[in-house]
């Protein structure tokens, strides 16, 4: 099998799938912006071969890299980035080699909230009232008919990036102003407004067979908003629970199947609403979840994931046993914080518990924070005391 891995050096814990992929005998054929010199020995060993571009925002650069390979190697069998900010490119590159997976057509309902909006409405899912605006006087009668608060985000983005909560009409007038040269040059990112949800984020998580079965499922429970975390420059945490609500679970499933996820993980996101538990559908993501939740899952359940993805790749089964034993958590903090604990008072408490301590790439750090630790244990009562060890700060004591 020819595997072709879009950027398979980022982020570090991703590099997995190139090892386990390699372990099972798939030719693992890597492109990326990255000099061959700066990828690990680990991963230049596991690579079949490695392609360097310039950029791989330069769709022709990585076309002749494919290109490249497929005439030395014969057909290419796999495309895949396991990365957001790639789909695009994975799905116009089997597009044009023909490879299986999702293709440019179904990119729109993928990425797009508002055509997500409409498949969760046919699957009989709820989802926030609002739609794309075409301009600050649409907005205004937009907002009129929601009523505020409004959410407005980019129609196409990920999570919270650009995301912006409007209070009332001056807000909506700032938020216009803020983009007049955008508006002026005609380089306006088309914007989705949507009714204020007060509600907590739950995701369901998971892979799917190469028949589009759930084979892994798991949910993630976030501390807070990923908005609230930026707009306060706090710091944060979430983790894998024991259990799967039901409701969540069938919801999930109707996601899978009206998405035709195969052969891949998926991360959906939904509200749960405070007042009444409804599930109200968020957004869709056709990959991994991101952060350490990869990691995340494999110490939940004593699996490995990596592994398990590569038996789906080569249309064996998922072989491992779920049986849930741990919580299991990752907690950030941040620099310019001050925490009444140190590492070494961590280590001295916790020590037992704690998986490992994570280093975070400044692109992530707004949200995951500069460093984190992951820790697993068996009750809820013991997570949350770990939590509020790690994460106490030296006001909180004044």
């Amino acid at each position: 099998m020819n595997y072709i891995f879009i950027s398979p050096h980022f982020p570090d814990n991703f590099q997995n799938f190139v090892f386990r992929l390699n372990e099972k005998g798939v030719k693992v054929l890597g492109i990326g912006d990255t000099p061959y010199e700066g990828l690990t020995q680990e991963l230049r060993d596991a690579l079949t071969e490695y392609y360097r571009v310039d950029s791989l925002e330069n769709y022709d650069e990585v076309l002749k890299a494919c290109g490249f390979f497929t005439h030395k190697y014969g057909k290419i069998d796999r495309i895949e980035s396991q990365n957001e900010h790639w789909l695009e490119l994975d799905a116009a590159l089997r597009t044009d080699f023909n490879v299986s997976g999702f293709k440019n057509e179904d990119m729109d309902r993928i990425k797009a909230k508002s055509a997500m909006k409409e498949v969760y409405r046919q699957i009989g899912i709820p989802v926030a009232e609002g739609r794309v605006f075409t301009g600050q006087d649409d907005a205004k009668l937009l907002a009129k008919e929601l009523g505020y608060p409004v959410c407005i985000k980019p129609n196409i983005g990920v999570g919270a990036l650009d995301t912006h909560n409007i209070q009332n009409g001056e807000e909506l007038a700032h938020f216009f102003r803020d983009r007049e040269d955008q508006l002026i040059t005609g380089d306006r990112i088309p914007y989705i407004m949507e009714a204020y949800v007060d509600g907590d984020i739950v995701t369901f998580d998971g892979l799917t067979d190469r028949d589009g079965n759930v084979v892994f499922m798991s949910t993630l429970i976030y501390d807070k908003p990923v908005l609230d975390i930026i707009e306060d420059d706090t710091d944060m945490y979430y983790y894998i629970p024991r259990d799967i609500p039901k409701d969540l679970e069938e919801a999930g499933k109707k996601c899978v199947e009206a998405f035709n996820v195969k052969e891949r993980f998926f991360h959906f996101e939904f509200f749960r609403l405070k007042d009444t538990g409804q599930l109200v559908g968020l957004e869709v993501n056709c990959r991994p979840p991101g952060g350490m939740t990869m990691d995340m899952f494999n110490y939940a359940n004593d699996i490995d994931m990596y592994s398990e993805y590569a038996n789906i790749v080569l249309g064996e089964d998922f072989s491992a046993p779920i049986t849930r034993p741990y919580y299991c958590c990752y907690i950030a903090r941040k620099h310019r914080r001050h925490y009444v604990h140190s590492r070494e008072d961590i280590d001295h408490n916790y020590g037992e518990y704690i998986l490992s301590n994570v280093e975070m790439p400044d692109i992530f750090s707004a949200v995951m924070g500069n460093y984190g630790y992951l820790f697993r244990c068996e009750t809820e009562e013991k997570m949350m005391e770990i939590i509020d060890y790690i994460s106490r700060l030296e006001e909180e004591n004044h």
